[in-house]
């Protein structure tokens, strides 16, 4: 880790630009061009990571390549394969030394001019992640904007955290909040949800950005991610509910299915021996056993549950991702204000 950036109360905050890519060679001249047009006028230091995602194109030779010429400032992290792009954010937020970050997408559908005004709102409003919101976004309709609204009423619903545009990855974050967040499997798409496990959901903004239409390169998202986002949805529910108290949620079924296997349970105890009838024939004995064994079931997951939760916060930092080669981090600098 590098020295602290310099800090003066008359200038904007030390930024840090995290850019994920995976197979956008087309994009990486422009993409580096917007941002230093962008960023021309911050008011403050400032600096680019650009990861590279396992691209197989040439992106990451192509952003090596730039970097040099760009300045110490310029930073390049390429992962050995394509991790995902949660993977790639995560790589980047590690490597960061600004107190605020901010992250978008390698594109150019997300105009890099819109952050100083993003930087400047976060403070302004006392938060700590500002979401974009893309009011006029250019893709389309059925592919894309109909499934993303339908989306994003879902996890507004279900999780809590009511925002317009989940699927923005222009955002700017408080460093030491985020850092607190660790981010894994496809956990990108709910980062206003997992950030709001850690701070209060009102210190959880947003506000309109422009967005372009893509020039160069093919998405790497389609109609196939909606069913991706209904099983992270359900995940991110879980954590953020009973994550750090699994046992509650395994053991509150378990209850629900004994109880209601034990009242049918003393049920036909009543009928065979108050009664003297039958009950072998029964489907209902079945049915109440079945309802015993899965409450025990319930019950003893919900146990190793709280176990393996215990195990996880005592453990060790782990990455789950594996850096190929990166610029020295000891040689990295700062673009200071014009």
């Amino acid at each position: 880790m590098t020295s602290a950036p310099p800090r003066d109360p008359a200038v904007r905050p030390a930024l840090s630009v995290v850019i994920p890519m995976f197979d956008e060679v087309e994009n990486v001249e422009p993409m580096l061009a917007r941002v230093h047009q962008g960023l021309a006028d911050y008011g403050g230091v400032w600096e680019l990571i650009c990861v590279d995602d396992g691209s197989r194109d040439g992106t990451g030779a192509r952003l090596m390549q730039l970097a040099a010429t760009c300045g110490s400032h310029v930073r390049v992290i390429r992962l050995r394969r394509n991790f995902g792009q949660t993977a790639a954010m995560q790589a980047g937020f590690d490597a960061a030394r600004g107190t605020v970050i901010a992250t978008l997408d390698g594109d150019l559908q997300n105009d890099p001019a819109d952050i100083p005004r993003m930087v400047d709102e976060l403070l302004a409003r006392d938060l700590d992640l500002l979401q974009g919101w893309r009011q006029r976004r250019q893709d389309d309709l059925l592919l894309r904007k109909v499934p993303s609204r339908i989306a994003n009423a879902l996890i507004g619903r279900v999780t809590g955290v009511a925002l317009h545009d989940y699927g923005c990855s222009l955002k700017v974050y408080r460093a030491e909040v985020i850092r607190e967040v660790t981010l894994l499997g496809e956990m990108h798409r709910f980062i206003p949800v997992w950030v709001a496990g850690v701070t209060a959901p009102t210190r959880i903004g947003e506000t309109p950005v422009s967005h372009q239409a893509r020039r160069f390169g093919a998405s790497k998202y389609g109609i196939s991610r909606t069913f991706r986002v209904l099983i992270d949805l359900l995940s991110a529910f879980f954590f953020l509910r009973f994550g750090s108290r699994p046992g509650h949620f395994f053991g509150s079924i378990g209850i629900l299915f004994g109880a209601v296997g034990g009242a049918m349970m003393a049920y036909l105890l009543v009928v065979k021996f108050g009664l003297g009838q039958n009950i072998g024939q029964r489907p209902l004995l079945l049915v109440s056993i079945l309802l015993l064994v899965a409450s025990i079931q319930f019950l003893t997951t919900g146990v190793l549950a709280e176990l393996l939760t215990r195990t996880f916060y005592a453990s060790s930092d782990l990455s789950h991702h594996r850096i190929r080669v990166q610029t020295d981090p000891a040689a990295a600098g700062w673009r200071t204000p014009a």
